[in-house]
C-alpha cells in the first residue's frame, strides 16, 4: 500500500472516498480511530492508502478533480 494523501480535513476525505470507490479503486484509511481518541480535535491527519499498483490511477483521479495539490508528492519529487 501506498500513501496518496495526509489530510485533517473530512471533508476532503469524505469527497476522496467517494472518487475513488466511483473509480473502483480500493483504499484504506489509517489513523482514523488515533484521531477521535485524541478527541476529534483535527491534530493528528489521517492517511489515505492505495494498494501500489493503483497509486498512478488514483493520483490520475485526484488530478483531474483539481485536487493535485493535497497529494502526497510522487516518488523522485514528482507530481
Amino acid at each position: 500500500m501506498e500513501e496518496l494523501l495526509k489530510t485533517n480535513d473530512p471533508v476532503l476525505i469524505s469527497f476522496v472516498e467517494a472518487l475513488l470507490d466511483e473509480a473502483g479503486i480500493y483504499y484504506m484509511l489509517l489513523d482514523q480511530h488515533t484521531s477521535i481518541m485524541e478527541g476529534s480535535l483535527g491534530f493528528l491527519p489521517r492517511r489515505l492508502l492505495v494498494a501500489s499498483e493503483d497509486l498512478e490511477k488514483a493520483r490520475r483521479v485526484l488530478i483531474d478533480a483539481e485536487l493535485g495539490h493535497e497529494l502526497k508528492p510522487a516518488a523522485g519529487g514528482q507530481g
